[in-house]
């Protein structure tokens, strides 16, 4: 059975599993792609990666979608990691979805790029150029919408990309994903979107998992809207939905 609430802006709906709640993110972004694709002949899509996005993944890649009318952006990458890397999440994302489905176009962010200032410039051009229809993101175990920790997240970001040095909490959650063997191993910076690139999109799809989010899920819905909890500032945004499952919602007061 499914549990809908609402909390200011943001639609919240709650599913038994994390299958069942991967399936309806698929279906909500379907919707949003096929308007776009209707309205004005092509959609641009951003794709999140993480443990979070394996189920929604999979029932995206099974949705019939005309992915040749779609160009592709993605969150964040790790600074100084090669697309071969198994941690990397442009490698994540032509693995798990991207190779498969085949769009129209993919803009990935080169966390290796020699120029990194001339990457985000490229990278932030080509948002510009693409405004979203629909972002799909997670939200971290400290509240981290892409690579906004809450030590760098900035709600009137003047920036589209830029490059952050992560948190002790998040460094952590990588390892405690199995990206890494050893903290140490888990690079110290990245290259991600900004809360103002993900707050320009049309449409969100913030899907959740994991009893291990549930206090960011909690923090999201019920603290007051600051970098605190940086996943807060989805509550003003229009056209947001989130996804969780019985045990990433397990601290919502029923």
């Amino acid at each position: 059975m499914t549990k809908i609430l609402k909390v200011d802006n943001l639609d919240v709906a709650i599913y038994e599993t994390t299958v069942d709640m991967g399936k309806a993110a698929a279906d909500f972004v379907q919707r949003k792609l096929s308007e776009a694709i209707a309205e004005k002949g092509s959609a641009n899509l951003i794709l999140a990666t993480g443990a979070s996005q394996f189920k929604f993944l999979e029932a995206l890649k099974e949705r019939e979608i005309d992915w040749q009318k779609i160009t592709v952006f993605h969150l964040d990458e790790y600074k100084d990691i090669s697309d071969t890397h198994p941690a990397s999440f442009r490698k994540y994302l032509k693995d798990r979805i991207l190779d498969a489905v085949n769009p129209k176009k993919i803009h990935f962010l080169n966390g290796d790029a020699e120029d990194i200032e001339a990457e985000m410039d490229h990278y932030a051009e080509a948002l510009k150029n693409h405004p979203i229809d629909i972002a799909c993101i997670g939200i971290g175990e400290n509240g981290h919408i892409a690579f906004n920790d809450p030590p760098v997240a900035d709600f009137n970001d003047p920036k589209l990309v830029k490059l952050v040095t992560l948190d002790e909490a998040c460094r952590n959650q990588q390892l405690g994903e199995g990206w890494f063997p050893t903290f140490d191993d888990v690079p110290e910076q990245a290259l991600t979107l900004t809360i103002t690139s993900i707050l320009n999109c049309k449409a969100i799809s913030c899907v959740v998992p994991d009893e291990r989010k549930a206090e960011a899920v909690y923090n999201t819905l019920y603290h007051d809207i600051n970098t605190d909890c940086p996943a807060t500032i989805l509550r003003n945004h229009k056209q947001t939905k989130l996804f969780l499952d019985s045990a990433s919602a397990s601290k919502i007061d029923n």
